[in-house]
């Protein structure tokens, strides 16, 4: 086989009223579904299929299936295995299977984003099974070990790619499966691309741990601009602290302070991108409480100060979507 498929613990009920929840915004779904069962039909082999934004299944999930996930009109945070990076509208990534995964825009309350998502989701051992008939198939397999990683696209394959995933929309039968293999096609023959998670990311995928840290994420993600501490998250889950430092570092990639400082400065680079407002409010509004240090932290992850961050960040355009594209989408 060329994708060995880990025996996964299917249990995905629903406990929406265990003591311990944290109640977050909107930007994540107070239904935490961490095993995500991909339905295909009898006459499929693969998933196509449009969300908004957000709904049940946004959370840090996994499953076996490879997932292509193309959001056309939003931009945020994603998260998979211990990769954490911003994406902008027109993103396109590739996550390989049972690779935890999530991509989070911070909304309001009552705020929604309309077709956000295009999920394409397919079981490698289809393709592999398929390889035994038509061997020209079996050329993906290296494309598909590469994506046990996450993968994320960019210049003109991804231009290509974006195509490709809205002719699928309405396209049927052969015609779609002819479209779905020539798009994995141009992502295994493209170099255009970055490579999301480390070799060195191994999580624990048991139920039990992955709501465990999707509390803490929806928690981070709800009170960046608090003062958020390792022992408050380590009661919150029911650990001691020296058990939950281990726990996140095993199933996040990082260090509990890492990770918070990625998500800061996260949220920082976008409100010096999209606001006016001054960089002394920026650094208290996610989280710092010290302006030497929102500097220093700034300064090491992105190798600019926030002054040259926002002069440099003037010039950047939204990504634009090409007339094909709009013309494809969905009112």
């Amino acid at each position: 086989m060329c994708i060995a498929q880990s025996n996964i613990d299917c249990r995905c009920n629903e406990h929406a009223g265990k003591q311990g929840r944290i109640s977050a915004m909107s930007i994540i779904s107070p239904t935490v579904a961490r095993f995500e069962y991909v339905l295909t039909g009898a006459e499929e082999s693969f998933l196509w299929r449009r969300d908004d934004y957000p709904w049940e299944r946004n959370v840090w999930n996994f499953h076996p299936e490879v997932e292509i996930h193309y959001i056309p009109n939003a931009s945020g945070v994603l998260l998979a295995g211990d990769h954490v990076g911003a994406f902008t509208p027109g993103h396109i990534s590739v996550i390989g299977s049972n690779l935890p995964h999530d991509w989070v825009t911070p909304l309001g309350a009552d705020e929604r984003i309309p077709g956000r998502d295009i999920v394409i989701q397919f079981l490698p051992s289809k393709l592999e099974q398929a390889s035994a008939f038509l061997p020209e198939l079996a050329g993906l397999c290296d494309f598909l070990t590469r994506a046990q990683r996450g993968l994320s696209f960019k210049g003109r394959a991804r231009e290509r790619a974006e195509a490709l995933i809205l002719d699928m929309e309405f396209q049927t039968g052969s015609v779609r499966l002819s479209t779905f293999l020539s798009l994995l096609s141009l992502l295994r023959d493209t170099d255009e691309f970055d490579t999301l998670s480390s070799e060195a990311y191994v999580p624990d995928l048991s139920y039990g741990s992955l709501e465990a840290l999707q509390q803490v994420f929806a928690y981070l993600f709800a009170n960046l601009s608090e003062d958020i501490r390792l022992p408050d998250m380590a009661r919150m889950v029911g650990m001691s602290n020296s058990a939950f430092s281990r726990f996140f570092k095993k199933n996040s990639g990082h260090s509990f302070t890492d990770h918070v400082n990625k998500l800061r400065i996260w949220k920082a680079g976008q409100l010096l991108t999209d606001t006016s407002m001054p960089i002394t409010d920026i650094c208290f509004e996610v989280g710092y409480r010290n302006l030497s240090n929102f500097n220093r932290v700034f300064l090491r992850h992105h190798n600019l100060t926030p002054t040259r961050y926002r002069r440099l960040s003037t010039n950047r355009r939204t990504f634009p979507l090409p007339q094909t594209v709009i013309d494809r989408m969905r009112v």
